[in-house]
């Protein structure tokens, strides 16, 4: 299969630039829906070139990349971030406030003598 100068697979860049850990995933997401410069396309063997905009989700989010260069390898990491610029960086996930846990048992879904005590001590209104 030849390919058109300066174009390459949608999922083949996607796997050389690390968003996706196998091509076949790759594959599987531009089958799930995916828009280059905003027109949706379906086929992964549709050709994308510098300057092309992706959008497609991944892990829980939407991704908008711009792609600065084509990949003639799926190298490592910081090569392949040499590939493409996030236009809207993933936010950092808020951290859920910690809510208090039941004592700890030993195994058997059972408080230990210990564990009874020390419900018994934070908790004196229990007993009445």
């Amino acid at each position: 299969m030849a390919e058109e100068a300066g174009k390459l697979r949608v999922d083949k860049w996607l796997w050389h630039a690390r968003f996706f850990k196998t091509r076949s995933l790759a594959t599987k997401t531009v089958g799930a829906g995916i828009r280059v410069n905003g027109v949706p396309i379906g086929k992964p063997a549709f050709g994308v070139g510098v300057g092309d905009v992706l959008t497609f989700a991944q892990s829980r989010e939407v991704r908008v990349i711009r792609i600065e260069a084509l990949g003639t390898r799926r190298g490592p990491a910081p090569e392949a971030q040499a590939l493409y610029t996030d236009l809207d960086p993933p936010k950092p996930h808020s951290e859920a406030p910690a809510t208090p846990r039941a004592p700890k048992f030993d195994g058997k879904g059972r408080p230990t003598k210990r564990d009874r005590r020390q419900m018994e001590k934070s908790r004196p209104d229990m007993l009445e």
